[in-house]
């Protein structure tokens, strides 16, 4: 199947590419290389280097009539959403107007969205949070997420494009840039590694739910596979908590440096406490996460040593 992967060369995105191109499907990437790299990009995949708002994606849907579009391309940083919440919503509500609107017009026929669990509950009361439950976002990001998510209905119900969410937790594994504002794992890791001294933001007790990006990508796979999945909202986490301290001390364990971290102001829009139930993923299509959080640091921190 020709397939159009948006942020291919991104964290997730580029671990997608290589999943999907390993099952014998032809892989077509667009980004525009602002956190994505070059050498993410699988050499099997066919690159465009576009921003999702450019009248360019409508040339390359022509081109390639994909069957299947997987959208990952986003701006991600929650803090930087709160600063500049008009790029940001540029580029998650605008730009996924965009790669709808050409789905419609070139006969896609399903589009797997890449959303936040972490984001679009907002400080949720119930821990951990199923599908359901009603979403109160704190962030613009979690509001992007959440605008998009009914967008996509939208072009469902009235054009028949099919659809999959999937709620993602805070995921975190090898090419998670290490350099920007989101990606504490990355983050930690870099830095510790670099005899540098990490600052947690707060009092470092706000929890996240932490999937390793190996299950996120099985997990996307799986749902476009099954057509009975179709049109539905997933979430995929591990359904744990973990503060930000303990995951702080886990990988000081990973990467024996024993270096105490600074503490600084809590960020606007960071909800305290997030943790996704995947009871609904597992029961309907059997996906359970198969990296603990100790197994997939250990991968993690060994792919950033041998940087």
């Amino acid at each position: 199947m020709k397939i159009i992967v948006t942020g291919g060369a991104g964290f997730i995105g580029s671990h997608l590419v290589d999943r999907l191109i390993k099952g014998g499907h032809k892989v077509i990437v667009i980004d525009n290389l602002s956190t994505g790299k070059k050498e993410n990009l699988n050499p099997k995949a066919k690159f465009y280097k576009a921003d999702i708002r450019s009248p360019k994606i409508s040339q390359i849907f022509k081109k390639e009539k994909p069957k299947a579009v997987f959208h990952y391309a986003a701006q991600i940083d929650i803090r930087k959403s709160a600063e500049e919440p008009i790029e940001s919503a540029s580029i998650n509500i605008l730009g996924t107007l965009n790669v709808l609107e050409n789905c419609k017009k070139f006969g896609t026929k399903k589009i797997i969205f890449a959303s936040s669990g972490g984001a679009v509950y907002g400080n949720a009361q119930i821990i951990p949070t199923l599908e359901d439950y009603a979403s109160f976002p704190v962030s613009p990001y979690g509001i992007e997420k959440l605008i998009s998510e009914y967008y996509l209905d939208f072009y469902h119900k009235n054009y028949n494009l099919k659809y999959l969410i999937l709620r993602y937790a805070n995921i975190y594994g090898p090419r998670q840039n290490s350099k920007a504002e989101a990606g504490v794992v990355a983050i930690f890791t870099n830095k510790l590694l670099n005899n540098e001294t990490p600052i947690i933001n707060g009092d470092g007790e706000q929890t996240r739910d932490y999937v390793f990006v190996d299950d996120a990508v099985r997990a996307a796979i799986l749902t476009f596979k099954f057509s009975k999945s179709d049109n539905s909202i997933f979430n995929i986490g591990t359904s744990r908590e973990t503060n930000v301290n303990n995951l702080y001390k886990l990988i000081v364990g990973e990467t024996g440096k024993n270096v105490s971290a600074n503490y600084g102001l809590a960020k606007p829009g960071e909800q305290k406490r997030s943790c996704l139930d995947y009871s609904k993923i597992k029961k309907e299509l059997n996906w359970k996460p198969k990296y603990n959080l100790e197994k997939g640091l250990k991968k993690t921190v060994k792919w950033f040593k041998e940087l």
